[in-house]
């Protein structure tokens, strides 16, 4: 009863198995988390049950803090716990003219949360090399930085 099984091989899980296992129990546990109610496709990352767990999320993180700023509006966001610690989902572009769909895991204060809003254009850090569709909050960015971006955008779309 207590004693050590031998393992048999026909029960081994491949790596596909464990991933659709997660968005699985991410689906049935939040489902206004699930890729269908974020309206995304199956290549958009999943959110993390627990980032702090995760040595990947926290790499990644640090990778965001110093990536390139862009400018993202925010089409959606959801609470995930009580922290509060949200998921925020913006349509983000960049100086160079490329738009993308971006997903950021962020702790938020009450004040913050209540500021939100779809439509709302914030500050945000990405990984040129990587486009893993990962963004950040930019909260350090220079206000002068910010507006510098947002015109180069906007002269881009006038031409």
């Amino acid at each position: 009863m207590f004693g050590w099984k031998k393992k048999r091989h026909d029960s081994k899980m491949t790596l596909d198995d464990v991933k659709m296992t997660l968005d699985d129990v991410m689906s049935k546990l939040r489902p206004d988390l699930s890729r269908e109610s974020l309206g995304v496709g199956p290549d958009f990352p999943g959110v993390a049950p627990n980032p702090l767990m995760s040595s990947d999320a926290r790499k990644r993180n640090a990778e965001l803090r110093t990536g390139a700023l862009a400018l993202g509006v925010l089409v959606d966001w959801r609470e995930v716990n009580s922290n509060p610690r949200a998921v925020l989902m913006f349509d983000v572009e960049t100086s160079d003219g490329i738009s993308f769909r971006g997903i950021a895991d962020e702790d938020l204060t009450i004040t913050e949360l209540t500021r939100l809003g779809p439509g709302q254009t914030l500050p945000v850090r990405y990984r040129p090399a990587v486009m893993d569709h990962y963004v950040a909050l930019a909260r350090d960015a220079a206000p002068a930085h910010v507006q510098q971006l947002s015109d180069v955008i906007a002269s881009r779309k006038r031409a």
